[in-house]
C-alpha cells in the first residue's frame, strides 16, 4: 500500500486520478497544505483567481462544458464564504462541482476563534453533500463520497477540511473507482402507454423543450413531425432545439419571443420535456389544456403547474417508447398557423432596430449581438451576464449543435460571465470563448481581468457598456418608480484592461463595429472589446397580464426586449415557405 505524506497530498493525488486537471482558488492560510500538495503533484494545476466566488463560477463552467467533476477551493472564514455565490449557481444548474472549504484548526472549532464560521451549516442549502473531515482516514473516505455524490446527483459537494487535519499523515488506500458513465432513467411502461393514448386523442399537440432534451433532439423532431406539433423552448433548450428546426416557434418566459406562448395556450395537449420552467405565469393554467411533464429528476415533476400525467424518465428513452404506439396526424392546420404567427411576430419586431442601425450612436446593443453572432466561431462558447446580456444572447446567438451558450440561468447572479469564461478557457485551450459582459457585471468582479492575464487565457471579453444597470432601471420604470442609482458615470473599460496588460479596443462608431470586432476576435490571447451601447434599448415579452405586473417576474418581463431576433427570422421565413400549399 502506497504511503502519502499528508491527507492533503492524498486528496490531491486522488482527485488527479479521478480525472481532475485543475483546482480553482486563492492560496493562503488553512488551505496551504492543499496548495502545496498541488505544487508537488504532477498532472494537476492550481488556477489562481482574485476572488473565490470566481473560482466557484469557473469550476461550474468547466463542469457544465465537460460533464466531469470540477474542483474549487477556499481558505477558512472569508475565503470559503466567498465561494457561496458561485456554488449556488453551479448547484442550481446541475454542475458536478467539489468545493474544498478549508477550516480553522480543529481544536479551536466552537471557541469563536479568528475567522471561525460553520461551513458545514453554511453550504448545506447549495450542496447535495457537505461534511467536515475529522481525521486523515475519514477524509479519504469522505472524498470519494463527495465526488461520487456530485457526479451522481449533478450538483455541488463540499468537503470541509480543517488545516491541521489536512496536514495529518495518512496511509493512502487504493484509488476508489468512480461511477462517471451514468445510465439514463428508463420510464415505466404504464405512463409511456398513457402518454401515447393522450397524444392520439389530442388534436393540437405542442412541445416545450428544456435543457433536458440534450441527447433527445432526433426523438423530439420525429415526434413533432409525426403529430404536427410546434416546438418551443426555454432558454436551456435553445441550444439543443432551435437550429434547423422546421417546427420552431420560439421561446417563452421573461426573454420570450415568437409564437411559443400562443402555441402553448392554443394547444389541447402540452408536453413539457426536460424542463423545470420556473415562470408558471407563462404556462397554460385553467385553460382546458392537458399538461404532461417528462423529466429524469422526479422531484421537479408537477412543482410548477398541476399535471395530467407525470413521467419519470429520460426524454429520449420516453419518446422512443412512445413513437411506435402513436398514429401520424394528417392535419397541419394548427402547426402551420403557429409557424405563420411566429414568422409574423419576428418580422414585426426586426424593422424597429434594423433601420439605419449602422449610423445610430450610441451603438444599438442588438446590432452588437448580431455582429458578434456572425463573426464568432461555429463552436464558440458564450458565457452570458445576467440582465440585458441574457436578452442579447437569447435573441441573437445562433445555436448550431456545436456552440455552447450559458449563464446564471437559475440563480440569476450578476458578474457570472467573466469567471465562467475563465473556467471555459482553462479547460478548453484552443477553443474560442467569449464573455458577453454587462458593464455592471464586469464592474462587480473586474479583478478577474488579472486572472485572465495571469494565465494568458484565450478569452475574448465583449463589454456591452451602457453606463447603466439596464434591467434594474427598466424594472423601476415599469413599476412606476423613478429609476434611482441605476445610471453611472461612463467608464473606459478598454483603458482598465490595458492597465492590466490585456489588449483592448474601445468601439464607439457603428460603421467601424464589424471591422474592429473582427480584428479583436482574431487576436491571440486575452482581448477586451469595450463597446459603448445605447442604454435606452427596450422590449416586450410574449405576454403581459395585470397579475404579472404585480411581481418581479412581470416587472422584469415588461422590459425584456421585443426587438430583433437575428437569424431566427431567416429560419422562420424558410419554415413558412415550406408549408405545403
Amino acid at each position: 500500500m502506497a504511503h502519502a505524506r499528508t491527507l492533503a497530498h492524498l486528496l490531491v493525488t486522488q482527485l488527479r486520478d479521478m480525472g481532475v486537471e485543475r483546482i480553482y482558488g486563492l492560496v493562503g492560510d488553512s488551505l496551504n497544505p492543499v496548495v502545496d500538495a498541488v505544487r508537488t503533484t504532477d498532472g494537476i494545476e492550481w488556477v489562481h483567481v482574485r476572488n473565490e466566488e470566481a473560482a466557484a463560477f469557473a469550476a461550474g463552467a468547466e463542469a457544465r462544458l465537460t460533464g466531469k467533476l470540477a474542483v474549487c477551493a477556499g481558505s477558512c472564514g472569508p475565503g470559503n464564504t466567498h465561494l457561496i455565490q458561485g456554488l449556488f449557481d453551479a448547484h442550481r444548474d446541475h454542475a458536478p462541482v467539489l468545493a474544498i472549504a478549508s477550516h480553522i484548526p480543529s481544536p479551536k472549532i466552537g471557541t469563536g476563534f479568528f475567522q471561525e464560521t460553520h461551513p458545514e451549516i453554511l453550504f448545506r442549502e447549495c450542496s447535495h453533500f457537505c461534511e467536515m473531515v475529522n481525521s486523515g482516514p475519514h477524509g479519504a473516505t469522505l472524498l470519494h463520497i463527495a465526488a461520487q455524490t456530485a457526479i451522481a446527483k449533478k450538483g455541488v459537494s463540499v468537503l470541509v477540511l480543517p488545516g491541521d487535519i489536512a496536514d495529518e499523515e495518512v496511509d493512502a488506500p487504493l484509488t476508489r473507482d468512480l461511477a462517471t458513465d451514468l445510465g439514463a432513467v428508463q420510464p415505466s411502461a404504464g405512463p409511456v402507454g398513457e402518454l401515447a393514448a393522450m397524444i392520439d386523442q389530442a388534436d393540437k399537440v405542442m412541445i416545450f423543450a428544456g435543457a433536458g432534451v440534450q441527447g433527445a433532439r432526433e426523438e423530439v423532431l420525429e415526434l413533432a413531425e409525426r403529430v404536427k406539433a410546434p416546438v418551443g423552448h426555454a432558454f436551456g433548450g435553445k441550444e439543443w432545439m432551435q437550429y434547423d428546426n422546421p417546427f420552431d416557434v420560439g421561446m417563452s418566459g421573461l426573454l420570450g419571443y415568437g409564437a411559443c406562448y400562443e402555441a402553448m395556450h392554443e394547444a389541447d395537449l402540452v408536453l413539457l420535456l426536460g424542463t423545470d420552467f420556473p415562470y408558471s405565469e407563462f404556462l397554460p393554467q385553467g385553460k382546458g389544456v392537458r399538461i404532461v411533464q417528462v423529466d429524469e429528476d422526479a422531484s421537479v415533476l408537477g412543482r410548477r403547474i398541476p399535471l395530467d400525467l407525470a413521467i419519470h424518465g429520460d426524454v429520449a428513452l420516453t419518446l422512443q417508447g412512445v413513437l411506435p404506439h402513436i398514429a401520424e396526424k394528417a392535419s397541419r392546420r394548427y402547426l402551420d398557423a403557429m409557424l405563420r404567427k411566429h414568422h409574423k411576430a419576428l418580422t414585426g419586431v426586426v424593422a424597429a432596430y434594423t433601420k439605419k442601425v449602422e449610423r445610430m450612436t450610441p451603438i444599438h446593443p442588438e446590432f452588437v449581438a448580431a455582429t458578434l453572432d456572425a463573426l464568432a466561431d461555429d463552436d464558440a462558447v458564450f458565457t452570458v451576464d445576467t440582465g440585458m446580456c441574457n436578452v442579447w444572447a437569447a435573441r441573437y446567438i445562433t445555436p448550431n449543435g456545436k456552440r455552447r451558450v450559458f449563464g446564471s440561468w437559475h440563480h440569476g447572479t450578476m458578474a457570472n460571465a467573466l469567471p465562467q469564461a475563465i473556467g471555459a478557457s482553462a479547460s478548453h485551450p484552443g477553443r474560442q470563448v467569449i464573455s458577453m459582459s454587462g458593464d455592471g457585471g464586469l464592474g462587480m468582479l473586474m479583478g478577474e481581468l488579472l486572472t485572465v492575464k495571469l494565465h494568458e487565457l484565450d478569452t475574448k471579453i465583449v463589454v456591452f457598456n451602457n453606463s447603466s444597470l439596464g434591467m434594474v432601471k427598466l424594472e423601476m420604470l415599469v413599476e412606476g418608480v423613478p429609476d434611482y442609482e441605476t445610471d453611472h458615470a461612463a467608464v473606459d473599460f478598454a483603458a482598465i484592461a490595458r492597465g492590466a496588460g490585456i489588449e483592448s479596443v474601445r468601439i464607439t462608431d457603428p460603421k467601424k463595429l464589424e471591422k474592429q470586432m473582427r480584428e479583436a476576435l482574431g487576436r491571440p490571447g486575452p482581448v477586451l472589446i469595450d463597446i459603448v451601447t445605447d442604454p435606452d434599448a427596450l422590449s416586450m415579452p410574449p405576454k403581459i397580464t395585470a397579475q404579472q405586473i404585480r411581481g418581479f417576474a412581470t416587472s422584469a418581463s415588461k422590459v425584456v426586449l421585443g426587438g430583433g431576433v437575428g437569424k431566427m427570422l431567416d429560419m422562420a421565413a424558410a419554415n413558412v415557405r415550406n408549408i405545403p400549399r
